[in-house]
């Protein structure tokens, strides 16, 4: 008896003869589409953006924090290719969907790029593929919105509808990035994965325990869906917390770093999470809203995460509150007078720009008269983004002593280690520091102000 199209799939999977297809290589879909690449599959990757498929062919990369190596020895070999033409996408037989699930305008779930993909990927459906998706998003995304969006494109293509669990394998296993991190990488964070059937989350753990050194299996799509979201606000409502004491503590001047870092000597029932100018990054700001809309529609309300989210979307104006104080206790206006945004990523020692709290910063003072500059030692340009669009080309200014003396305030948003945080406080006449980045400066701080 010949074997079935998920049979022929398990086998290829079991001896490393599968073709893995990575869409979307970003931040997620990179350093993954080279995990397998490493563990030895052939790889395809697959992006809309013609000058990362032109910098992987040439075996540049394009993501500083992941090193400038990183795809040059994959990019010279025989099993990986770079392409744009999602035609080839029926040569995969696992497909991996990286893309991104941003907010619309109201906050509410923007899955066009999901949506989108499966159709792409539907109407090159051949039996025996597996397709997963790893996008961050809320529960029942993958069976209510991608499987049917799969199997219409596929009847629409004028194929034959593929059985779930035999023809076609469909699950979920959330990507847990965090850029810049040295004690953890793609292949060494513990991977979840949950299929649609039982069948698809077998396939998919299988082919993930080759790349990755820790699989773990869960019983469904829907919980790994609903576990991604919980690792997220967790994160978000803790640091909602922080900021809102920093708020407080500062009108009472007590230094919130030192209070967070003396908590932390307990050695159990506290995890130390710090305060800033708000929040950044493609997880954090975003995925909790996702939540919360798939709660609305079921008649409920998620008040710890849209409380969380009313304080950390504040954070930018206090910030900017704090800033027009300092320069009016120095006789100046926020009007006419010069500011420096120091750091335009959202976390330190990254070129991640994503919803960075910067643009807002930015934003909000220029609109209030000021002049504003940024510095970013690993991010030069601000790229286009969806919402700051007329700040799109901006370039960041070389740091110098006379530099510094030439703005009137200094807003430290991120705290990367290759700023001398001497030299700022010693040269700008004033700084603002979101990040509690100059407690480590010893002598005069007189000019330095917590925000």
């Amino acid at each position: 008896m010949p074997a079935t199209p998920r049979q022929t799939l398990e086998a290829r999977i079991a001896d490393r003869s599968a073709v893995v297809g990575v869409l979307a290589l970003g931040y997620v879909g990179l350093p993954l589409v080279r995990a397998f690449w490493t563990a030895g599959f052939r790889c395809l990757g697959f992006d809309v953006d013609p000058a990362k498929i032109d910098a992987l062919t040439r075996g540049e990369n394009y993501l500083k924090h992941l090193g400038e190596g990183f795809v040059a020895e994959m990019s010279g070999s025989d099993r990986f290719e770079a392409t744009a033409d999602f035609g080839r996408l029926s040569e995969a037989d696992a497909i991996l969907v990286c893309v991104p699930t941003p907010l619309g305008p109201h906050h509410e779930p923007d899955l066009s790029f999901v949506e989108q993909t499966a159709r792409d990927i539907g109407r090159r459906l051949r039996p025996g593929q597996l397709v997963v998706l790893e996008s961050t998003t809320y529960p029942g995304t993958t069976r209510d919105v991608m499987l049917p969006a799969l199997l219409a494109a596929a009847r629409d293509a004028g194929r034959d509808t593929p059985v779930l669990g035999d023809d076609l394998l469909v699950a979920y296993s959330p990507e847990r990035e965090d850029p810049g991190r040295k004690d953890a990488s793609t292949q060494t964070i513990p991977k979840l994965v949950g299929g649609l059937d039982d069948a698809s989350g077998a396939a998919a753990a299988a082919l993930y325990r080759h790349a990755i050194a820790e699989v773990i299996p869960v019983s469904s799509a829907e919980v790994a869906e609903a576990a991604k979201i919980l690792e997220n606000v967790y994160r978000a409502v803790n640091i909602a917390l922080v900021n809102e004491l920093k708020v407080i503590l500062t009108r009472m001047d007590i230094d919130v770093w030192e209070v967070i870092d003396a908590a932390a000597t307990k050695p159990f029932g506290f995890q130390a999470f710090y305060p800033g100018p708000g929040l950044g990054g493609h997880c954090i700001p975003i995925d909790p809203f996702y939540l919360t809309w798939k709660a609305r529609e079921l008649g409920e309300t998620t008040q710890f995460i849209e409380l969380a989210g009313q304080v950390n979307t504040r954070m930018p104006a206090w910030v900017v509150q704090r800033t027009m104080l300092a320069l009016n206790d120095r006789g100046k206006a926020v009007k006419g007078s010069r500011v420096l945004i120091l750091g335009l990523a959202y976390k330190p020692d990254v070129d991640d720009v994503r919803e960075s709290p910067s643009f807002e910063l930015i934003e909000q003072l220029q609109d209030l008269g000021a002049a504003v500059d940024f510095h970013d030692p690993h991010a030069g340009v601000v790229p286009n983004t969806r919402n700051y669009k007329e700040l799109a080309g901006k370039r960041s200014i070389e740091l110098s002593n006379a530099a510094l003396r030439g703005y009137d305030a200094v807003v430290i948003a991120t705290h990367h280690a290759a700023c001398d945080w001497e030299q700022i406080v010693t040269h700008a006449p004033l700084v603002i520091d979101t990040r509690g980045a100059t407690r480590g400066v010893a002598g005069d701080r007189s000019n330095v102000v917590r925000a």
